[in-house]
């Protein structure tokens, strides 16, 4: 499952970070790093962007770049 697949409210833990190169990079700087729980807090109507809540601080991303984020949700054993 992918960042952009997780319900408004639900809360997950980031599994694999995705991307190439400077993307990546892109990525790791905000926080987004592998055993960090991330919720999603807000959808724009429109379905893009979406914007989550970790490590304490509110991070709106494009839906294409969610789509590199992959997690587990929390309580779900795989």
């Amino acid at each position: 499952m992918t960042l952009h697949q997780l319900p408004i409210g639900q809360s997950a833990i980031i599994t694999k970070v995705g991307g190439e190169g400077e993307l990546r990079y892109r990525f790791l700087d905000m926080g987004l790093i592998p055993k960090t729980k991330v919720t999603v807090t807000k959808v724009a109507p429109m379905g893009d962007p979406i914007e989550i809540r970790l490590r304490g601080y509110t991070l709106t991303l494009r839906v294409e770049d969610a789509k590199n984020i992959e997690i587990t949700q929390e309580g779900v054993d795989l």
